[in-house]
């Protein structure tokens, strides 16, 4: 069996739902050494999350960011973590929600996503520095 595990760290995006899969491709040109495993994508960070979902139509992904927006909203009265600012707290929530790491089988050496799939960065804060990415592949 083959693992190998990298830390990498993304430059900062601005808030919304960013493609990051090419730089993961390139992060791990050792994907290429494995037919059959599965490749974790971990983020260290509580206002950040990761998904999949469609790489194609930008569109998408303003979408979710304005759903999530709505979902999460900022500036509630009941919020009580709001000393770093009043997104904040949504970040922290909207992180949960998204989750913080996917997962992706790993065919004859490459990512088995479908077609139309990448995947996101999705940065919750207005000025967030860049994000760490814990990256694992295994398998034979």
């Amino acid at each position: 069996m083959n693992i190998f595990q990298k830390e990498i760290k993304l430059p900062a995006f601005s808030r919304g739902f960013h493609l990051i899969t090419s730089d993961i491709l390139r992060a791990l040109p050792e994907l290429e050494q494995i037919n059959i495993g599965q490749l974790q994508v971990f983020i260290k960070h509580t206002s950040a999350s990761l998904t999949i979902n469609e790489n194609a139509d930008p569109t998408v992904r303003l979408d979710f960011e304005s759903h999530i927006n709505n979902m999460v909203p900022e500036n509630q009265v009941y919020y009580q973590h709001t000393y770093e600012g009043s997104d904040d707290m949504p970040a922290h929530i909207k992180a949960s929600l998204m989750g913080t790491s996917v997962q992706i089988p790993i065919t004859n050496g490459q990512l088995n996503l479908g077609i139309w799939q990448g995947i996101y960065l999705c940065e919750h804060r207005n000025r967030a520095g860049g994000r760490q990415l814990v990256l694992t592949a295994f398998g034979n």
